[in-house]
């Protein structure tokens, strides 16, 4: 069990936007194309994505938004928000972004592959129980972690979520179960304005969701020193069975919506990072899902930055990102995080954190 899987298919590019859209099918159409380089593609098993059934996608969202959705292929142009735009195709295409990260995920837990990356669009994170929000129509991710968890038979699911913008709706629909964890990374203030410090859970889920609020110009050490610090102690305690990764590409130094100066070194660092706390704690389990990122050539090289380190033709040296770290920059962040959370998880009250 050594392959990396890959979803990509050319009808995520049907999903049809304003030609001024952010989310516009030019923005993966350079990754594709060095997809079918015999060079990276013999690396890679390609997955067939397959359209989310009603009753998948009724695992997140409500009939009411479903219906809503349907109804979209039978107008040329439609708008489910004033920042999420349709046609025909749309909902076809949105079912086999939320198919295609199913299927990644049961190909992953039954062993067939070693772990995937779901390179679809339109994205997910964004988008709520009952509408719409920042380009997402289903939230992918979060359709994907409630098939882990009610079809797969999986306890626990991690969703990391590195996108610059925050995962409202995946923090929302999991903010009260225990049975997923949800760490963010974003930028802050930043649209869509939640994911603080202090939105930790609620009821039984209160302890479950950690959100790390950045200010702008955060790169690779940065990056990897909270993850480092934040994320993999609190993987170690947790120990899901499946890790899912929101891939955000917007964090990206070149990227026009953000203002991060991640490379597509640092994204290899945090993907080195997740596979490595993966193999210790789900025998390597993780399904990377792309959201964001609105640079198509800086997409493309930071997704191959990581699936050089997913097929093992690089091995980036995390703890050396880290020690590169502006320590003014995120000292702060790190005090207020582990005081926020050391009273839920042990490993933030130990030798991991050092001074704070």
């Amino acid at each position: 069990m050594t392959a990396t899987g890959v979803v990509w298919d050319p009808v995520y590019l049907e999903h049809l936007t304003d030609e001024g859209h952010p989310d516009h099918p030019r923005r993966l159409k350079p990754l594709y194309q060095r997809l079918e380089d015999p060079a990276v593609s013999s690396r890679l098993t390609t997955i067939a994505p397959p359209m989310a059934t009603d009753a998948e996608i009724l695992l997140a969202h409500s009939p009411s938004y479903l219906k809503q959705v349907k109804a979209t292929a039978t107008v040329a142009n439609w708008a489910l928000s004033a920042d999420t735009l349709t046609c025909e195709r749309s909902y076809r295409v949105a079912a086999m972004a939320a198919g295609g990260t199913i299927e990644a995920i049961r190909q992953v837990v039954d062993g067939i592959l070693a772990h995937a990356f779901v390179l679809a669009r339109p994205p997910g994170h964004h988008a709520e129980r009952t509408r719409a929000m920042g380009y997402c129509i289903f939230n992918n991710v979060a359709i994907g972690s409630l098939v882990a968890r009610k079809t797969l038979g999986l306890a626990r699911v991690m969703v990391v979520d590195w996108d610059l913008h925050h995962g409202n709706g995946t923090q929302h629909m999991f903010e009260r179960d225990p049975s997923v964890f949800f760490f963010s990374s974003h930028q802050f203030p930043h649209y869509p304005g939640t994911g603080h410090f202090t939105e930790t859970g609620l009821g039984p889920g209160e302890g479950t969701t950690m959100n790390v609020p950045l200010g702008r110009g955060c790169g690779d050490g940065e990056y990897a020193a909270i993850y480092q610090r934040l994320l993999a102690p609190v993987v170690l305690e947790f120990k899901p069975e499946l890790i899912l990764v929101s891939v955000g590409f917007d964090i990206h130094a070149a990227d026009p919506l953000g203002g991060m100066k991640v490379t597509p070194t640092g994204f290899a660092g945090l993907t080195r990072l997740i596979l490595d706390l993966a193999r210790q704690v789900c025998a390597g389990r993780v399904v990377f899902c792309l959201e964001g990122g609105y640079h198509a050539d800086s997409l493309a090289d930071s997704a191959l930055a990581m699936i050089a380190e997913m097929t093992g033709q690089t091995s980036t040296d995390v703890a050396a990102l880290a020690a590169n770290a502006d320590a003014g920059r995120i000292d702060a962040i790190l005090r207020r995080c582990i005081h926020t959370h050391r009273r839920f998880w042990k490993a933030l009250d130990g030798k991991l954190c050092g001074q704070y």
